[in-house]
Parts: structure tokens; C-alpha cells; sequence
């Protein structure tokens, strides 16, 4: 509940003393303001996994006064799991994800409304799970949930950050393929990017493969700053933009990608009009 006696200014109003003082750093910031704070309080964003990915965008996130944060993952904590998913910590081997990534989230934030939702994402519970929220962040580690997440935030009508881990590089992009850009064009989807998943067993999993802890930490931390950005609205988004990280180099390169007027799911003749092709 809200004291009046909390409120401070007209651009602040929904945010309580105690916000203020949490969220000071933003507030001074022109770009953010008690405007843009405001507008992280009442978001929701669902988050697709609380692996290596998942674990620094939940919390940044919820440091950054995001109101309500859900989050998808059907897994328990293991020991491999602590090298690089930092939201989890060594008592909690053994714990659904869900649950441990909420103690941590309410200890850094009590202001966090949390959502477990402790399934796997399927064509079945896509719609219903991704209708929720404002904003998908896609921290999966695997193109089959890739694909499913990007076509059913299509047909949902939900922006999309997406982002991609190997050994020693990265990949990180927005997608908002259900709306149109200056020229009337559809925004390209994830499918324009990737026309089809690589054939299974070419790209080795994460378990076999290896990944280096920091630089899921590192784009985990881009994914969240690109989430505030969408939500603050501030700064060239990366609609049509995909950012790639080189770590063994340390290079950033941006790659520009258009809409593919053969896509199946928005292009001039789609062939996918609903998640059916995933029900496999």
C-alpha cells in the first residue's frame, strides 16, 4: 500500500520514499527520470530461463525496479550450474530453479512482484505464458525453444530481446516482427535472421561444448540494459540489429538484417500461422 505522505513531485507519484532512495541513481539519470522509473515499476517481463543468461538478467532486472518479473524453467540447481549462474549459490543444489531465483530476487528487492512458472516452454502453454507480459527476454539455450519463443511472441504481439551463447562468443538482438517500421514494412523476425535451426548434433550443447561463465554474465547484463531501454524508451534500440561478441578478442561487431519477404511466419506468403509446427 501507498502513504501519500510518500509521494514526491508529479513524475514520481507511484514511487514510495523508499523507491526514491533505491532507485536514485536512475532517477538523476535525464534519460530515465521518475517518468522512466515509473514505467520499469509497472512492466512485466517474462524471462525464458534462469541458466547463464537468465541469471543476470533476473537480477538487474529486479535491482532495476522492474514491477513484475516471471521467469520459465523446469530445472533444478546442479553444481555445474554455480560456475556461471550467479542468481543460484551453493545451498541451492537441488532446488527448482523458480524457487531459489525468487529467494534471491526478494532478498535483493522486496518491490519485485515474482512469477515462478516451473514448466518447460511448449506450443501448448507458448500463448498462454507469453500473453502475460510486456516483454520476452529469451535466454534459452537451445533453437528449438528459440524458434517457438520468437514465433509465438510474433503471433502474441510481444517484443522480444534474444540472445545467444557459444564458447568465447555471443549474440544479442530485438525483435519486433509484429509491427512495421518507417517504410510500412514488417520488422524482420528471428526467422529472417535464421532461415532454418542448424541440423541437430551440428552445434555441440553447452554441457559438452563449454561456455565461459563472465561472458554469459556479460550478455546476460547487455539483454537486461536492452530491456530497460525498450521499456524507458531511450537510445537506438536493436530492431534489425544483430550485436556479436568476440571474446576471445574482445571486439564488438553489429551486423544490419532486414525483413525476408520469403519468411514463413510475416512474409509475402506465410506458410506458419500458428505454433502447430512445434507440437512436433
Amino acid at each position: 500500500g501507498f502513504d501519500r505522505r510518500d509521494m514526491e513531485g508529479s513524475d514520481t507519484t507511484m514511487l514510495t520514499a523508499k523507491e526514491l532512495e533505491r532507485y536514485a541513481r536512475h532517477i538523476v539519470l535525464r534519460e530515465v527520470g521518475g517518468p522512466g522509473q515509473t514505467a520499469l515499476k509497472e512492466a512485466s517481463v517474462l524471462v525464458i530461463g534462469a541458466g547463464g543468461l537468465g541469471a543476470p538478467v533476473l537480477m538487474y532486472l529486479a535491482a532495476a525496479g522492474v514491477g513484475t518479473l516471471g521467469v520459465v524453467d523446469d530445472d533444478e540447481v546442479s553444481l555445474s550450474n554455480l560456475q556461471r549462474q550467479i542468481i543460484h549459490t551453493t545451498p541451492d543444489i537441488g532446488r527448482r530453479k523458480v524457487d531459489s531465483a525468487a529467494s534471491a530476487i526478494y532478498a535483493l528487492n522486496p518491490h519485485v512482484h515474482f512469477e515462478a512458472h516451473a514448466v518447460r516452454l511448449d506450443a501448448k502453454n507458448a500463448m498462454t505464458l507469453i500473453g502475460g507480459y510486456d516483454l520476452v527476454l529469451d535466454g534459452s539455450d537451445n533453437f528449438e525453444t528459440r524458434y517457438l519463443v520468437s514465433d509465438a511472441c510474433f503471433f502474441a504481439g510481444k517484443p522480444l530481446i534474444t540472445a545467444a551463447l557459444g564458447q568465447f562468443d555471443g549474440s544479442l538482438t530485438t525483435i519486433r516482427a509484429h509491427e512495421t517500421d518507417e517504410q510500412g514494412e514488417f520488422n524482420p523476425t528471428y526467422r529472417c535472421l535464421f532461415p532454418e535451426p542448424p541440423p541437430p548434433g551440428t552445434v555441440p550443447a553447452c554441457a559438452e561444448a563449454g561456455v565461459m561463465g563472465a561472458l554469459a554474465g556479460m550478455l546476460g547484463s547487455m539483454m537486461a540494459l536492452e530491456a530497460i531501454r525498450e521499456i524507458v524508451g531511450f537510445g537506438e534500440g536493436l530492431v534489425g540489429r544483430l550485436l556479436m561478441v568476440d571474446a576471445r578478442a574482445m571486439r564488438f561487431e553489429t551486423l544490419n538484417y532486414g525483413w525476408d519477404r520469403n519468411n514463413p511466419l510475416s512474409g509475402e506468403h506465410p506458410s506458419i500461422h500458428d505454433l502447430s509446427i512445434h507440437r512436433g
